[in-house]
């Protein structure tokens, strides 16, 4: 990540800007990274952590049970915020609009296991964590990419 949240007052500071409104959008850069390119010296190694996997259940649970963010607040700051602030035709089912919609299954507890990732890095911070929430299926302008049932292709 980078910068890196090294202290409790700045992680503090975050939620707090969250909740008055300060920080209106949360997005994940999502920089993932080959094993072999992270296994560098810290401060040679390439910013960035898997962030699309996790994402959604780590700001759920950690935003939404502790009353920082209510669910439908989460969902607006994580889709139509991002979308309109970068000028992006998503984050809303609008007639016109691409046609990708995320279902989420928000009560899935879940263990954050990178070997289980389908992205091409494993790097996450949250290995080992018990989190709330996952995408059940994921369509994208109008086709299933995800679906958690049944399998991507549809």
């Amino acid at each position: 990540m980078n910068p890196p949240l090294r202290e409790a007052a700045d992680v503090a500071a975050l939620r707090a800007a969250l909740k008055d409104g300060a920080i209106d959008c949360i997005a994940s850069d999502h920089a993932p990274h080959a094993y072999d390119e992270k296994e560098a010296a810290f401060d040679d190694a390439p910013f960035g952590i898997v962030g699309l996997e996790t994402a959604f259940a780590v700001a759920y649970s950690e935003l939404v049970p502790g009353g920082v963010l209510s669910l439908p607040e989460l969902l607006r700051r994580m889709s139509t915020e991002p979308a309109r602030i970068f000028g992006l035709p998503g984050g809303t089912l609008a007639p016109g609009a691409p046609g990708d919609v995320c279902v989420l299954d928000v009560s899935d507890v879940w263990i954050v296991d990178p070997t289980r990732f389908h992205s091409k890095s494993r790097n996450t911070p949250f290995a080992g964590r018990t989190v709330t929430g996952r995408a059940a299926l994921t369509v994208v302008a109008g086709k299933v990419v995800h679906d958690a049932g049944a399998g991507a292709g549809r």
